[in-house]
């Protein structure tokens, strides 16, 4: 027998192969499976990189061994019988036969589910036996999944000449975005950190100081209800920073990355978008999509026909904006009736809609309230052939479009229009800086407050606000927002009265802005960048629909840590440290 190099294994399952076929080896690892035929008997034994068959003729040694029990077992590797082999995994040609088994870790308690069928059990008993459900091998896939394209991400950047750095965990709290988690400090009473809705004041002081290209795959946390493509609690991102930069030069490099991570880690045969990407402002999404997050795998478009409706006689769409979606596409009645159940499941009263017949004229419940002489002027209009349908959908602007786009998408799904195996990228830019909040009864700004305003200081002294744009952009994949950027705003007396039109004073400006805006007083450098979310690029790349599932230790969609009990209280003693008096 050859000498064993190590006391727990010689070897992982994926490296034995049949050239080790009369070797006597050590393995180890969990046991999947246990078939017990009599005389013989059978073991799945499964570590992270496969699973080995073992045949234990001595059945003593099956004796006290359960599912899941951790073990290292050692014997001689022969050649399966040919009517046994097992061609779904590499080890299917061989076995070991067990001559010695030695448990490592004893499972004590009934396993709350079967791991390999782990992803149909509920999932906040999944979340709370986390390392039993990361056993399983899709899940855990994922995660190898996910340490791969971190990897690619972080040697690419670093390729195209960006410096990672680190910023701080513990910083000042943000009165902009979403709710901070907040720290309380030991040292200085009634104080607190906040921990980093993300690196944004971080990454444009490096700029300042002179950093010319910065990374870093960023923690964010943000106290924030959690959705199907949002984790609560925390997410990570692939957070970048350039000076001397254009809002082209950041769309440069976003391409560059996000195509190539897409070519290398999306499934075989996958279609992804080329750069250049589509550009297509805000108002343009909002009227063609209904949505700042379209999905250009769906190939309908939403057009107005507001003007056109104002001419005719039909009640409720007078005074109202009136949006219409061409489809092409044989239709039952009973198609209808569950679109328009859909509908009213939004909260739309109704849907509209026209059917254009083989000889171009229209039947449908608004047909009779479109006068004889406009009829060829909406055929024109909306591009109708026959065979068409156009719905209709009408309510106040906003709205309007918000329903448009989900019709679209509900049509798209329906009706199997969706590109398949397809990953569509774009941008959407020129976002409003500004909008009117009625409950605050004073403007705020729509997204980031540290962009540049289109037109500078001039439009802000110049301009309405809510006619202002900001250079700022999202990168938009399959309908999901991966990423949020902008170009900075860099300049002291711009930062003044951009914050002024929001309601902040200079001592404002100081006070919760400091070290931005001092630091700007030191020659500061145009600067931009976007933070692609890496759990959002992982969840497409899978195919999941839960951004849980490819998150190692996630919260549940309450924010709970199921699994160590967080949130949780604490002692008398560490909110006595800390200041804090807990109120009923």
């Amino acid at each position: 027998m050859e000498q064993l190099s190590r006391e727990y294994r010689d070897r992982v399952l994926n490296q034995v192969s049949e050239e080790d076929v009369g070797k006597t080896l050590r393995l180890a690892g969990w046991i999947e499976n246990i078939r017990d035929h009599g005389g013989v008997s059978f073991l799945d034994l499964r570590d992270m990189y496969g699973v080995m068959q073992i045949v234990l003729r001595d059945t003593s040694l099956l004796e006290g061994l359960t599912k899941e029990d951790c073990i290292s077992v050692e014997g001689l590797i022969e050649h399966r019988d040919e009517d046994t082999y097992n061609p779904k995994i590499p080890t299917g040609t061989i076995e070991l036969d067990a001559s010695s088994i030695r448990v490592l870790g004893k499972v004590y308690q009934q396993l709350p589910f079967e791991i390999i069928t782990s992803k149909e059990t509920r999932e906040d008993v999944r979340l709370k036996y986390r390392y039993l459900d990361l056993r399983n091998p899709k899940v855990r896939d994922n995660m190898i999944f996910r340490s791969r394209v971190i990897s690619f991400l972080r040697q690419k950047m670093t390729d195209m000449g960006f410096l990672e750095i680190q910023t701080p965990i513990l910083c000042a709290s943000s009165p902009e975005g979403a709710r901070d988690y907040i720290v309380p400090s030991r040292k200085f009473k009634g104080k607190f950190y906040a921990l980093p809705q993300a690196p944004q004041q971080y990454k444009q002081l490096l700029m300042v100081s002179g950093f010319d290209k910065y990374f870093q795959i960023a923690p964010c946390f943000r106290d924030e209800d959690a959705r199907a493509d949002r984790s609560p609690g925390e997410f990570y991102q692939l957070d970048f920073e350039m000076s001397f930069a254009t809002q082209e030069d950041v769309f440069r490099v976003g391409e560059e990355v996000l195509t190539q991570t897409f070519e290398k880690f999306a499934p075989e045969g996958a279609a992804v978008t080329k750069a250049p990407y589509p550009i297509i402002s805000y108002k343009q999404a909002m009227l063609e999509f209904g949505s700042d997050k379209p999905d250009l795998r769906n190939p309908l478009r939403i057009i107005d026909v507001t003007e056109f409706f104002q001419r005719c006689t039909f009640r409720p769409f007078l005074k109202k904006t009136v949006r219409a979606i061409k489809v092409h596409a044989e239709m039952s009645k009973g198609f209808h009736e569950k679109l328009l159940a859909f509908a009213n499941s939004i909260g739309m009263p109704g849907l509209g809609y026209l059917e254009v017949q083989e000889d171009l004229s229209y039947k449908g419940p608004i047909d009779k309230f479109i006068p004889s002489d406009m009829k060829k002027e909406l055929m024109d209009l909306a591009g109708l052939e026959a065979g068409d349908t156009l719905f209709f959908i009408s309510d106040k602007e906003k709205q309007a479009a918000l329903f448009a786009g989900q019709i679209r998408n509900e049509l798209g799904e329906r009706l199997g229009l969706m590109e398949k195996n397809a990953f569509r990228f774009c941008f959407i830019n020129d976002f409003p800086m500004y909008e009117y909040d009625p409950e605050e009864k004073k403007m705020i700004f729509t997204h980031n407050p540290f962009s540049m305003p289109q037109g500078g200081l001039d439009a802000l002294e110049h301009q309405n606000a809510e006619d202002i744009l900001a250079y700022q952009y999202d990168i938009v994949c399959n309908g999901v927002e991966l990423s949020s950027g902008a170009v900075r705003n860099h300049d002291v007396k711009i930062m003044e009265k951009a914050f002024e039109i929001a309601g902040y004073t200079k001592e404002d400006l100081k006070k919760k802005f400091g070290a931005l805006y001092n630091a700007f007083q030191f020659g500061a450098p145009p600067h931009a960048g976007m933070a692609p979310g890496i759990d959002r690029m992982i969840m497409l790349l899978r195919g999941e629909e839960n951004i849980r599932e490819v998150i190692p230790f996630p919260m549940n969609g309450n924010a709970q840590d199921l699994m160590c009990g967080a949130p949780g209280e604490i002692t008398e003693m560490q909110l006595r440290e800390a200041h804090i008096k807990v109120r009923d």
